[in-house]
């Protein structure tokens, strides 16, 4: 899911030390420093901070995850990105994986070990389940980065997840934040909500006029809408393409055999819908020494 790794990575980066101090429990953490993560050939960690605690400077690493990892295993994964951490920089590496759905990581040890006589080799990470930790936390530390992913994470006792996400969205409405970072901040918990609550509840709550007009004002929509827009483009240019395939094999169809007897092939041409093989009846639509052979062709598709 696009968006949501674009909010929770845009989040990280934008407010690197609510994240150290929420992952790392603890709030003695100084000079906080976003890094890069791109090594080239190498699959990159969705975040990595620079932060020193107690005068002395270690690596927090963070994945976020809406499904199980199986290809490779998060275990495996997870040691690869911490052995290449400790080779870059020498620094000890605190190392979570943060589960976004509720479904997601329950089979994830939190460890990688390699069972071999005399050879043993364990590497340690935390896993953190959003929807096992205490909501509520979030919402009173006003921690704003942390604020898009509270409705994930467990409501009160007693309050139904309605209520629950209501209240998260009354928060980041009444906080004292500029027009831009609000906008961001609503539209990063309505984005990230969606991986939770059924579709009618989020719009139930956040179609209030005056919440959408903030969204969208959001980098985050303004984002979205912008790669959508490119990817109808891109859809349309094919789509075009594809079409105009299709109609010269029509053509050629009906100038080499009988007229009425091709267009009973439309429908099984226009089906077709992957330009190499359309571009492969093209050819064959000028070679074929009868309709009766392409239509074999067609049939093959089937």
């Amino acid at each position: 899911m696009a968006e949501i790794d674009i909010v929770s990575k845009h989040l990280i980066q934008t407010y690197p030390a609510d994240f150290a101090r929420f992952t790392l429990q603890r709030d003695d953490i100084e000079g906080v420093e976003v890094l890069d993560t791109e090594q080239p050939n190498v699959r990159r960690p969705d975040s990595l901070l620079r932060v020193c605690i107690g005068g002395k400077e270690v690596l927090v690493h963070h994945e976020f995850q809406t499904t199980d990892s199986t290809d490779p295993p998060m275990p495996l994964r997870m040691a690869s990105y911490i052995g290449r951490l400790i080779e870059r920089y020498g620094l000890p590496v605190h190392s979570y994986v943060l589960y976004l759905r509720p479904d997601a990581g329950r089979r994830d040890p939190g460890y990688y070990i390699q069972e071999h006589p005399d050879h043993l080799v364990v590497i340690r990470y935390k896993v953190l389940r959003l929807s096992q930790l205490p909501g509520q936390a979030v919402l009173d530390s006003g921690s704003v980065g942390l604020l898009p992913f509270a409705p994930l994470m467990q409501p009160p006792a007693g309050q139904a997840e309605a209520a629950w996400l209501e209240q998260c969205v009354a928060k980041a409405w009444d906080m004292p934040l500029a027009r831009s970072v609000k906008a961001d901040v609503l539209t990063g918990l309505t984005l990230l909500s969606s991986l939770v609550y059924n579709p009618q509840t989020i719009t139930a709550i956040v179609s209030k006029e005056y919440l959408m007009d903030f969204m969208r004002e959001s980098s985050f929509a303004q984002y979205l809408t912008q790669q959508a827009r490119e990817e109808g483009i891109e859809q349309g240019i094919e789509q075009g393409i594809e079409q105009g395939i299709r109609e010269s094999i029509q053509e050629v169809l009906e100038l080499r055999f009988q007229p009425p007897a091709v267009r009973r092939l439309a429908d099984q041409i226009a089906a077709i819908d992957e330009v190499p093989r359309l571009k492969q009846l093209h050819r064959a639509s000028i070679q074929v020494p009868s309709l009766e052979a392409f239509r074999n062709l067609l049939d093959a598709d089937e």
